[in-house]
């Protein structure tokens, strides 16, 4: 999709298990750290806002596409979306980064939208891009877990995905929070990169290999960023700060949901390359893995 900027994502994974990385720092992260909740997204908010850099690069880009009307969501995000005109009087957005795709929600039809993000360099971006293109935004520092109560059950639609939920270190948590903000016919939609992608990647002749990725492998600890996401920072890959990431199973996620409280509508298997990923495999043959995932849901 011509609108969308690698940059306006949350990372899927960072690709640190590949050997196409500009040497990062990678580690299975230790029990004491992986156990340490709080910890992983005190470090994560750190590693985010050091990101921010990349982010405040496109900034112009942005306000031109929301200004004129446009979209950073995925063709297939739109569809699950679809025409919010009179019938959502307010989007929510957890865990936002810059706010492009936040704000986009307002082209779609939301009379509001509110972004939520732990980055403060992060809404940074996200305030300038709002008052620049004069929109009907706000947006709340806070993390996941801490999302203020006063949003509780205003959501007539609450959106999430595209590489938030790796960053995750409680996903139960994570469930309970998108569950008290859907208002009482409010819907939940999540678009997200597949965890089985990681286990698939092109060969030479634009056919699927099986790489060495343990599904079940749990958390990572890692320094520096793939360059297709987050662009060189100033600040040299070895001196960035540890960040955590943990490709959770769909059974997992989908688990959290549930126990949440959420009534699942739809959960639905793509095979969309939704970050850019696997441009060596031929057209023809992504159809075959599922590359993400979505999620409709509401309050039981």
């Amino acid at each position: 999709m011509d609108t969308h900027h690698p940059a306006d994502d949350a990372t899927p994974m960072d690709l640190e298990s590949r050997e196409d990385l500009q040497d990062p720092d990678v580690r299975p992260a230790t029990p004491e750290e992986a156990a340490d909740v709080r910890g992983w997204h005190a470090a994560n908010r750190i590693a985010w806002d050091e990101a921010a850099e990349d982010y405040e690069r496109w900034v112009d880009g942005a306000i031109e596409l929301i200004r004129a009307g446009g979209s950073s969501l995925l063709a297939v995000e739109q569809e699950l979306i679809g025409d919010l005109r009179g019938r959502c009087r307010r989007a929510i957005h957890v865990q936002c980064a810059g706010g492009q795709d936040t704000l986009s929600l307002l082209n779609h039809g939301a009379d509001e939208v509110v972004g939520i993000d732990f980055s403060p360099r992060m809404l940074a971006v996200a305030r300038l891009l709002t008052a620049a293109a004069n929109a009907r935004a706000m947006f709340v520092e806070a993390d996941v877990l801490d999302v203020p109560h006063d949003l509780d059950g205003t959501g007539d639609l609450v959106y999430t995905g595209r590489g938030s939920i790796i960053w995750l270190a409680d996903l139960d948590a994570w469930a309970r929070t998108l569950h008290r903000l859907l208002a009482p016919e409010g819907r939940l939609v999540i678009f997200e990169g597949h965890p089985a992608e990681w286990l698939f990647d092109g060969d030479d002749e634009g056919g699927w290999l099986m790489t060495d990725y343990d599904y079940f492998a749990g958390p990572e600890a890692s320094r520096g960023w793939h360059p297709g996401y987050i662009a060189q920072l100033s600040i040299p890959d070895g001196e960035q700060h540890w960040k955590y990431a943990r490709a959770w199973t769909l059974g997992e996620v989908i688990t959290a949901l549930s126990r949440a409280g959420l009534r699942l509508e739809q959960v639905t298997e793509h095979p969309v390359d939704w970050w850019g990923g696997h441009r060596d495999v031929r057209a023809d043959q992504r159809g075959r893995v599922p590359l993400s995932f979505s999620v409709i849901a509401r309050r039981a």
